[in-house]
Protein backbone atom coordinates (compact mmCIF):
# COMPACT_ATOMS: atom_id res chain seq x y z
CA UNK A 1 0.00 0.00 0.00
CA UNK A 2 1.56 3.25 -1.15
CA UNK A 3 1.64 6.31 1.22
CA UNK A 4 -1.16 8.27 -0.05
CA UNK A 5 -3.29 5.22 -0.07
CA UNK A 6 -2.62 4.94 3.19
CA UNK A 7 -3.18 8.29 4.02
CA UNK A 8 -7.00 8.23 2.22
CA UNK A 9 -7.46 5.30 4.45
CA UNK A 10 -6.27 7.44 7.54
CA UNK A 11 -8.15 10.13 6.57
CA UNK A 12 -11.67 7.38 6.56
CA UNK A 13 -10.77 5.75 9.70
CA UNK A 14 -10.58 9.06 11.50
CA UNK A 15 -13.66 10.54 10.36
CA UNK A 16 -15.69 7.65 11.63
CA UNK A 17 -13.51 7.28 14.62
CA UNK A 18 -14.71 11.65 15.02
CA UNK A 19 -18.44 10.87 14.08
CA UNK A 20 -18.86 8.19 16.41
CA UNK A 21 -17.61 10.36 19.28
CA UNK A 22 -19.22 13.22 18.53
CA UNK A 23 -19.56 14.97 22.06
CA UNK A 24 -16.13 13.91 23.05
CA UNK A 25 -14.59 15.25 19.78
CA UNK A 26 -16.14 18.50 20.11
CA UNK A 27 -15.01 19.05 24.10
CA UNK A 28 -12.18 18.20 23.00
CA UNK A 29 -11.62 20.91 20.73
CA UNK A 30 -12.62 23.47 23.34
CA UNK A 31 -9.27 23.85 24.39
CA UNK A 32 -8.00 24.61 20.44
CA UNK A 33 -10.91 26.77 19.43
CA UNK A 34 -10.01 29.28 22.80
CA UNK A 35 -5.90 28.97 21.78
CA UNK A 36 -6.93 29.41 18.07
CA UNK A 37 -9.42 32.73 19.13
CA UNK A 38 -6.79 34.21 20.76
CA UNK A 39 -4.15 33.83 17.84
CA UNK A 40 -6.46 34.94 15.26
CA UNK A 41 -7.82 38.38 17.38
CA UNK A 42 -4.12 38.92 17.98
CA UNK A 43 -2.92 38.58 14.26
CA UNK A 44 -5.87 40.73 13.60
CA UNK A 45 -4.99 43.59 15.92
CA UNK A 46 -1.40 43.49 15.37
CA UNK A 47 -1.88 43.47 11.56
CA UNK A 48 -4.51 46.43 11.39
CA UNK A 49 -2.74 48.53 14.04
CA UNK A 50 0.91 48.06 11.89
CA UNK A 51 -1.35 48.97 9.03
CA UNK A 52 -2.44 52.04 10.04
CA UNK A 53 0.53 53.14 11.82
CA UNK A 54 2.57 52.34 8.30
CA UNK A 55 -0.28 54.44 6.89
CA UNK A 56 -0.03 57.42 9.59
CA UNK A 57 4.04 57.48 9.49
CA UNK A 58 4.19 57.32 5.86
CA UNK A 59 2.93 60.62 5.96
CA UNK A 60 5.62 62.12 7.81
CA UNK A 61 8.46 60.92 5.08
CA UNK A 62 10.73 59.02 5.19
CA UNK A 63 13.14 61.42 2.84
CA UNK A 64 12.12 64.59 5.30
CA UNK A 65 14.18 65.94 8.03
CA UNK A 66 12.20 67.81 11.41
CA UNK A 67 14.49 70.45 13.05
CA UNK A 68 12.83 71.18 16.46
CA UNK A 69 13.92 72.39 19.80
CA UNK A 70 13.06 69.04 21.55
CA UNK A 71 14.26 65.75 20.29
CA UNK A 72 11.25 63.13 19.58
CA UNK A 73 12.09 60.02 21.76
CA UNK A 74 12.94 61.88 24.68
CA UNK A 75 13.88 59.49 27.47
CA UNK A 76 14.42 60.60 30.47
CA UNK A 77 13.40 64.06 32.70
CA UNK A 78 17.03 65.23 32.61
CA UNK A 79 17.01 65.43 28.70
CA UNK A 80 13.69 67.20 28.99
CA UNK A 81 15.01 70.19 31.19
CA UNK A 82 18.29 70.24 28.83
CA UNK A 83 15.88 70.66 25.65
CA UNK A 84 14.15 73.57 27.44
CA UNK A 85 17.44 75.23 27.25
CA UNK A 86 17.07 75.54 23.38
CA UNK A 87 16.70 78.34 21.51
CA UNK A 88 13.56 78.44 19.69
CA UNK A 89 13.21 77.72 16.00
CA UNK A 90 12.51 80.72 14.09
CA UNK A 91 11.32 81.55 11.08
CA UNK A 92 14.44 83.66 10.59
CA UNK A 93 16.43 80.33 10.53
CA UNK A 94 13.82 78.61 8.30
CA UNK A 95 14.74 81.36 5.29
CA UNK A 96 18.85 81.52 5.82
CA UNK A 97 18.30 77.39 5.25
CA UNK A 98 16.24 78.12 1.58
CA UNK A 99 19.34 80.44 1.25
CA UNK A 100 22.04 78.01 2.12
CA UNK A 101 21.10 74.73 1.71
CA UNK A 102 22.20 73.14 -1.77
CA UNK A 103 20.62 68.92 -0.91
CA UNK A 104 17.20 70.06 -0.44
CA UNK A 105 14.28 69.93 -2.29
CA UNK A 106 11.99 71.74 -0.11
CA UNK A 107 12.08 73.81 2.96
CA UNK A 108 9.11 74.42 4.85
CA UNK A 109 8.70 76.33 8.36
CA UNK A 110 5.49 75.25 10.01
CA UNK A 111 3.84 76.52 13.58
CA UNK A 112 0.91 75.16 14.93
CA UNK A 113 -1.84 75.83 17.52
CA UNK A 114 -5.66 74.85 17.86
CA UNK A 115 -8.35 77.24 17.19
CA UNK A 116 -12.41 77.06 16.63
CA UNK A 117 -13.48 76.45 12.93
CA UNK A 118 -17.14 77.85 11.70
CA UNK A 119 -18.97 78.07 8.33
CA UNK A 120 -22.69 78.60 8.76
CA UNK A 121 -24.20 75.96 11.28
CA UNK A 122 -21.66 74.04 10.96
CA UNK A 123 -18.27 73.69 12.96
CA UNK A 124 -15.69 72.35 15.58
CA UNK A 125 -14.58 73.38 18.73
CA UNK A 126 -11.28 73.09 18.31
CA UNK A 127 -9.54 72.08 14.78
CA UNK A 128 -5.31 71.81 14.20
CA UNK A 129 -4.03 74.97 12.73
CA UNK A 130 -1.07 74.92 10.87
CA UNK A 131 1.21 77.96 9.79
CA UNK A 132 3.56 77.35 6.75
CA UNK A 133 4.80 78.41 3.30
CA UNK A 134 3.65 76.78 -0.24
CA UNK A 135 6.68 74.19 0.17
CA UNK A 136 4.75 72.13 2.55
CA UNK A 137 2.98 70.29 -0.02
CA UNK A 138 5.99 68.65 -0.80
CA UNK A 139 7.77 68.16 2.94
CA UNK A 140 3.90 67.04 4.14
CA UNK A 141 3.67 64.68 1.09
CA UNK A 142 -0.26 66.19 0.95
CA UNK A 143 -2.21 65.64 -2.44
CA UNK A 144 -5.24 68.06 -3.30
CA UNK A 145 -8.69 67.05 -3.94
CA UNK A 146 -10.05 69.67 -4.74
CA UNK A 147 -9.00 73.42 -5.83
CA UNK A 148 -5.12 73.86 -5.13
CA UNK A 149 -2.93 74.73 -2.47
CA UNK A 150 -1.21 78.09 -1.31
CA UNK A 151 0.69 79.74 -3.92
CA UNK A 152 4.02 81.78 -3.00
CA UNK A 153 2.53 84.97 -3.34
CA UNK A 154 -0.14 84.57 -1.05
CA UNK A 155 2.36 82.78 1.59
CA UNK A 156 4.56 85.88 1.98
CA UNK A 157 2.03 88.73 1.56
CA UNK A 158 0.57 86.73 4.22
CA UNK A 159 -3.53 86.49 2.79
CA UNK A 160 -6.73 85.03 4.42
CA UNK A 161 -7.01 81.75 2.51
CA UNK A 162 -6.52 78.34 3.62
CA UNK A 163 -6.08 74.62 2.76
CA UNK A 164 -8.66 71.85 4.64
CA UNK A 165 -8.53 68.77 5.78
CA UNK A 166 -11.22 66.12 3.91
CA UNK A 167 -12.42 65.60 7.10
CA UNK A 168 -13.17 69.06 8.40
CA UNK A 169 -14.45 70.07 4.73
CA UNK A 170 -17.21 67.37 4.69
CA UNK A 171 -18.16 68.52 8.54
CA UNK A 172 -18.23 71.82 7.68
CA UNK A 173 -19.95 71.65 4.36
CA UNK A 174 -21.53 68.05 4.13
CA UNK A 175 -22.09 67.15 0.46
CA UNK A 176 -21.51 70.40 -1.16
CA UNK A 177 -17.71 71.82 -2.16
CA UNK A 178 -16.21 73.97 0.58
CA UNK A 179 -13.46 75.93 -2.20
CA UNK A 180 -14.73 79.43 -2.53
CA UNK A 181 -16.41 79.55 0.45
CA UNK A 182 -15.53 81.65 3.83
CA UNK A 183 -15.24 79.29 6.64
CA UNK A 184 -14.18 81.26 10.46
CA UNK A 185 -11.20 80.32 12.38
CA UNK A 186 -10.34 82.04 15.48
CA UNK A 187 -13.04 84.83 14.92
CA UNK A 188 -10.91 85.67 11.55
CA UNK A 189 -12.33 85.17 7.99
CA UNK A 190 -10.44 82.28 5.76
CA UNK A 191 -11.16 81.97 1.77
CA UNK A 192 -10.71 78.19 1.28
CA UNK A 193 -9.16 77.88 -1.76
CA UNK A 194 -8.57 73.76 -1.56
CA UNK A 195 -9.67 70.44 0.17
CA UNK A 196 -6.93 67.67 0.83
CA UNK A 197 -7.33 64.29 -0.13
CA UNK A 198 -8.38 61.85 2.83
CA UNK A 199 -5.08 60.24 4.33
CA UNK A 200 -6.87 58.08 6.77
CA UNK A 201 -4.84 55.83 9.17
CA UNK A 202 -3.97 57.59 12.86
CA UNK A 203 -4.52 60.85 11.13
CA UNK A 204 -8.46 60.39 12.06
CA UNK A 205 -8.09 61.20 15.75
CA UNK A 206 -6.79 64.94 14.51
CA UNK A 207 -4.19 65.32 11.86
CA UNK A 208 -3.98 66.34 8.18
CA UNK A 209 -7.57 65.01 7.55
CA UNK A 210 -8.87 67.35 10.37
CA UNK A 211 -7.00 70.33 9.88
CA UNK A 212 -6.98 73.71 8.41
CA UNK A 213 -3.62 75.37 6.47
CA UNK A 214 -3.03 79.13 6.30
CA UNK A 215 -0.21 81.01 4.94
CA UNK A 216 2.90 81.50 7.68
CA UNK A 217 2.40 85.64 7.93
CA UNK A 218 -1.20 84.87 8.41
CA UNK A 219 -0.77 82.75 11.08
CA UNK A 220 1.35 85.08 13.09
CA UNK A 221 -1.10 87.61 13.20
CA UNK A 222 -4.51 85.93 13.73
CA UNK A 223 -3.76 82.94 15.74
CA UNK A 224 -0.31 82.74 17.54
CA UNK A 225 2.54 85.81 17.25
CA UNK A 226 5.38 84.06 18.55
CA UNK A 227 5.16 80.61 17.76
CA UNK A 228 8.18 77.76 18.39
CA UNK A 229 8.50 76.76 14.74
CA UNK A 230 9.27 73.53 13.38
CA UNK A 231 11.47 73.55 10.02
CA UNK A 232 10.76 70.32 7.63
CA UNK A 233 13.43 69.73 5.29
CA UNK A 234 12.73 67.64 2.45
CA UNK A 235 15.64 65.94 0.49
CA UNK A 236 16.30 65.29 -3.26
CA UNK A 237 15.76 61.95 -2.88
CA UNK A 238 16.21 58.78 -0.07
CA UNK A 239 19.42 58.01 -0.67
CA UNK A 240 20.70 61.17 0.14
CA UNK A 241 19.24 61.96 3.22
CA UNK A 242 22.59 61.35 5.47
CA UNK A 243 24.44 63.81 3.44
CA UNK A 244 21.26 66.77 3.29
CA UNK A 245 21.50 65.83 7.14
CA UNK A 246 24.87 66.49 7.75
CA UNK A 247 24.62 69.76 5.52
CA UNK A 248 21.64 70.90 7.74
CA UNK A 249 23.11 70.43 10.93
CA UNK A 250 26.17 71.80 9.53
CA UNK A 251 24.56 75.14 8.17
CA UNK A 252 22.59 75.38 11.56
CA UNK A 253 25.19 75.10 13.51
CA UNK A 254 27.36 78.11 11.63
CA UNK A 255 24.20 80.21 12.18
CA UNK A 256 23.73 79.51 16.02
CA UNK A 257 27.54 80.23 16.42
CA UNK A 258 27.80 77.00 17.92
CA UNK A 259 31.64 76.25 18.63
CA UNK A 260 33.46 73.04 17.69
CA UNK A 261 33.18 70.42 20.44
CA UNK A 262 29.92 71.91 21.63
CA UNK A 263 27.03 69.75 21.31
CA UNK A 264 23.69 71.31 19.47
CA UNK A 265 20.97 73.37 21.01
CA UNK A 266 18.52 72.04 18.28
CA UNK A 267 17.21 68.54 17.40
CA UNK A 268 17.03 67.22 13.73
CA UNK A 269 14.26 64.48 13.69
CA UNK A 270 13.21 62.00 11.01
CA UNK A 271 10.81 59.33 10.63
CA UNK A 272 13.38 56.45 12.04
CA UNK A 273 13.14 57.28 15.51
CA UNK A 274 8.98 56.23 15.48
CA UNK A 275 9.44 53.37 13.43
CA UNK A 276 12.39 52.18 15.60
CA UNK A 277 9.86 52.94 18.53
CA UNK A 278 7.25 51.42 17.40
CA UNK A 279 8.74 47.84 16.43
CA UNK A 280 10.27 47.98 19.89
CA UNK A 281 6.59 48.21 21.59
CA UNK A 282 4.99 45.98 19.17
CA UNK A 283 7.54 43.27 19.31
CA UNK A 284 6.71 43.54 23.11
CA UNK A 285 3.09 43.30 22.54
CA UNK A 286 3.67 39.96 20.06
CA UNK A 287 5.82 38.32 22.72
CA UNK A 288 3.26 39.03 25.34
CA UNK A 289 0.49 37.82 22.76
CA UNK A 290 2.50 34.74 22.14
CA UNK A 291 2.90 33.49 25.55
CA UNK A 292 -0.95 34.10 26.52
CA UNK A 293 -1.61 32.18 22.96
CA UNK A 294 1.26 29.77 23.76
CA UNK A 295 -0.42 28.94 27.31
CA UNK A 296 -3.60 28.37 25.71
CA UNK A 297 -2.96 26.23 23.05
CA UNK A 298 -0.61 23.95 25.48
CA UNK A 299 -3.75 23.96 27.69
CA UNK A 300 -5.91 22.67 24.45
CA UNK A 301 -2.76 20.44 23.34
CA UNK A 302 -2.48 18.33 26.41
CA UNK A 303 -6.82 17.77 26.44
CA UNK A 304 -5.94 16.39 22.65
CA UNK A 305 -3.05 13.97 24.01
CA UNK A 306 -5.41 12.92 26.68
CA UNK A 307 -8.27 12.12 24.35
CA UNK A 308 -5.82 10.33 21.87
CA UNK A 309 -4.57 7.95 24.74
CA UNK A 310 -8.18 7.00 25.80
CA UNK A 311 -8.87 6.56 21.67
CA UNK A 312 -5.83 4.17 21.67
CA UNK A 313 -6.64 2.05 24.93
CA UNK A 314 -10.57 1.97 23.51
CA UNK A 315 -8.76 0.77 20.60
CA UNK A 316 -6.52 -1.85 21.22
CA UNK A 317 -8.16 -4.73 20.07
CA UNK A 318 -8.86 -2.97 16.41
CA UNK A 319 -5.04 -2.25 16.65
CA UNK A 320 -4.10 -5.79 16.69
CA UNK A 321 -6.37 -6.86 14.00
CA UNK A 322 -4.98 -4.25 11.74
CA UNK A 323 -1.17 -5.02 12.57
CA UNK A 324 -1.88 -8.94 12.27
CA UNK A 325 -3.23 -8.99 8.99
CA UNK A 326 -0.55 -6.71 7.83
CA UNK A 327 -0.68 -3.10 8.91
CA UNK A 328 2.72 -1.10 9.26
CA UNK A 329 4.04 1.11 11.96
CA UNK A 330 3.96 3.93 10.13
CA UNK A 331 0.30 2.83 8.73
CA UNK A 332 -1.14 3.21 12.37
CA UNK A 333 1.15 6.22 13.43
CA UNK A 334 -0.42 8.17 10.34
CA UNK A 335 -3.95 6.99 11.44
CA UNK A 336 -4.13 8.41 14.91
CA UNK A 337 -1.48 11.43 13.83
CA UNK A 338 -4.41 12.64 11.00
CA UNK A 339 -7.37 11.85 13.62
CA UNK A 340 -5.20 14.17 15.95
CA UNK A 341 -4.88 16.86 13.01
CA UNK A 342 -8.30 16.51 12.00
CA UNK A 343 -9.98 16.96 15.63
CA UNK A 344 -7.53 20.37 15.82
CA UNK A 345 -8.25 21.84 12.46
CA UNK A 346 -12.40 21.63 12.89
CA UNK A 347 -11.44 23.24 16.06
CA UNK A 348 -9.46 25.92 14.10
CA UNK A 349 -12.16 26.17 11.52
CA UNK A 350 -14.98 26.57 14.70
CA UNK A 351 -12.63 28.98 15.82
CA UNK A 352 -12.52 31.31 12.68
CA UNK A 353 -16.34 31.04 12.25
CA UNK A 354 -16.04 32.70 15.88
CA UNK A 355 -13.52 35.06 15.57
CA UNK A 356 -14.69 36.83 12.01
CA UNK A 357 -17.80 38.42 13.99
CA UNK A 358 -15.37 39.32 16.97
CA UNK A 359 -12.93 41.04 14.38
CA UNK A 360 -15.92 42.80 12.82
CA UNK A 361 -16.41 44.58 16.43
CA UNK A 362 -13.25 44.88 17.21
CA UNK A 363 -13.20 47.05 14.30
CA UNK A 364 -15.03 49.45 16.01
CA UNK A 365 -12.57 50.11 18.74
CA UNK A 366 -9.20 49.46 17.01
CA UNK A 367 -8.04 48.87 13.36
CA UNK A 368 -8.14 45.24 12.78
CA UNK A 369 -7.71 43.22 9.80
CA UNK A 370 -8.31 39.52 9.21
CA UNK A 371 -6.37 38.48 6.14
CA UNK A 372 -6.01 35.57 4.68
CA UNK A 373 -2.55 35.03 5.47
CA UNK A 374 -4.18 35.11 8.95
CA UNK A 375 -6.78 32.36 8.28
CA UNK A 376 -3.81 30.17 7.18
CA UNK A 377 -1.56 30.62 10.10
CA UNK A 378 -4.30 29.81 12.75
CA UNK A 379 -5.22 26.53 10.52
CA UNK A 380 -1.60 25.85 10.49
CA UNK A 381 -1.22 26.19 13.71
CA UNK A 382 -4.10 24.00 14.80
CA UNK A 383 -3.05 21.09 12.47
CA UNK A 384 0.03 21.76 14.20
CA UNK A 385 -0.88 21.54 17.79
CA UNK A 386 -3.10 18.10 16.70
CA UNK A 387 0.49 16.66 15.15
CA UNK A 388 2.46 17.21 18.09
CA UNK A 389 -0.02 16.59 20.75
CA UNK A 390 -1.16 13.09 18.93
CA UNK A 391 2.19 11.94 18.29
CA UNK A 392 2.99 10.35 21.38
CA UNK A 393 -0.68 8.44 21.29
CA UNK A 394 0.28 7.42 17.88
CA UNK A 395 3.85 6.38 18.92
CA UNK A 396 2.18 4.25 21.26
CA UNK A 397 -0.21 2.52 19.39
CA UNK A 398 2.15 1.90 16.67
CA UNK A 399 4.86 0.63 18.80
CA UNK A 400 2.08 -2.26 20.03
CA UNK A 401 2.71 -5.99 19.88
CA UNK A 402 -0.26 -7.54 17.90
CA UNK A 403 -0.33 -10.53 20.01
CA UNK A 404 -0.48 -8.47 23.42
CA UNK A 405 -2.62 -5.99 21.55
CA UNK A 406 -5.50 -9.33 20.22
CA UNK A 407 -5.45 -10.59 24.17
CA UNK A 408 -6.95 -7.02 25.46
CA UNK A 409 -10.67 -7.33 26.41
Amino acid sequence: MNFFAELREGLLISWSAIRANKLRSVLTTLGIVIGVVTVTLMGTAIAGLNASFMNSISSIGADVLYVSRFNWLIQSRQEWLNALKNPRITLEEAEFLQRQMNSALAIAPVAQDDAAVKFNKHGTSSAPVIGTTEQYLLTAGLTINDGRFLSASECEGGRPVCVVGADLATNLCPGETLVGQTIYANNHNFTVVGVLEKQGGFAESGGADNEIIVPIQQFTRSFWSNPDYTIQVKSQNLDALGDTKEELRAVLRRHRHIAPGDPDNFAINQQDQFLELFHKVAGTIEGIGLFITGLSLFVGGIGIMNIMFVSVAERTREIGVRKAIGAKKRTILLQFLIEAACICLIGGMIALMIAWPLTLLLKKAMPAVLSPTIVGIALLVSALTGLLSGFFPAWRAARMNPVDALRNE
